[in-house]
């Protein structure tokens, strides 16, 4: 007797979630591709006598203190920000991959000594280790990408490990040991593959995780500077104006927030089919 499964059918309220959190997700990557195409004044044009105003046809999302336009602020800043996030979760997730396929298949002595090491790393939350980065090497955009990294390379680490010896005892990876492929072979053409598409799916979930930590270090001073337009830098230039020009934190804080809902929404939503496949 055959048995048939059933796959359940998405909500509608999912479906809309995903559909709205692609269309933020959509303009998100054009400001951070093309800002220009979006942008109404340029990001870095002051006017002392236009400051503090408030939204309007001329300003949408209003001037900060120095007259700038926020609206284009925010624009410009999305290359910055979602930069900062991908480069790190790229990096992390290369580094991740590499590293633990590699503690997994290496001797029981290093598989250990590593997996000791990254248990201590994920003990502290990502933001307090790349803080601690950045205290150590100091600020800088380039700092900051490289602290963000760093928080974040011990999750895929551990997961590429596990995914690594998951795979090692599949079927065809036996068929192809016996074969006679020679064993780095196999692991570059029939585990890595699985490996790095399990990671991939954690990894875009990871993004909105930089996105925020690079934008906590920014709004500490700890990434760019003036006059650069960045979200968390406009997010602590405006946090002593929410009384007086609120719109000038608010807007950079909505972007953050809807960046990283987006992507958490159409990361978990990958995660859940690539585990509804896996079932």
């Amino acid at each position: 007797m055959s048995v048939t499964v059933v796959r359940p059918r998405a909500r509608p309220g999912r479906v809309v979630a995903l559909a709205l959190s692609g269309a933020v997700l959509a303009v998100i990557a054009l400001a951070t591709v093309a800002p220009a195409l979006l942008a109404t004044h340029d990001p870095l044009l002051t006017d002392v006598r236009a400051a503090l105003q408030p939204p309007s046809g001329a300003h949408w999302f209003g001037t900060d203190q120095s007259g700038r336009d926020v609206y284009s602020r925010v624009v410009y800043g999305a290359g910055r920000s979602v930069g900062i996030g991908l480069l790190a979760t790229g990096l992390a997730l290369v580094i991740g991959v590499v590293v633990g396929s590699l503690t997994a298949v290496a001797p029981r002595l290093v598989d250990t000594v590593a997996m000791r090491f990254v248990d201590v790393l994920l003990a502290f939350p990502e933001f307090l280790v790349a803080l601690l980065v950045v205290a150590v090497l100091g600020p800088g955009p380039a700092n900051v990408a490289l602290a963000v990294t760093i928080a974040a390379v011990p999750v895929y680490i551990r997961l590429a490990r596990a995914q690594t010896r998951a795979l090692a005892s599949a079927e065809y990876v036996e068929a192809a040991r016996i074969s006679g492929v020679p064993a780095p072979v196999v692991h570059v053409r029939h585990v890595l593959p699985g490996v790095l598409g399990a990671v991939s799916v954690l990894a875009t979930i990871g993004v909105g995780t930089s996105i925020l930590a690079a934008a906590g270090l920014s709004f500490l001073g700890l990434g760019p500077t003036e006059p650069v337009p960045e979200w968390g830098l406009m997010l602590s230039a405006g946090r002593n104006l929410l009384l007086q020009a609120p719109w000038v934190a608010v807007f950079p804080g909505l972007a953050i927030t809807a960046t990283v809902v987006g992507v958490s929404v159409v990361g978990r939503t990958l995660r859940a089919r690539a585990e509804e496949r896996g079932a």
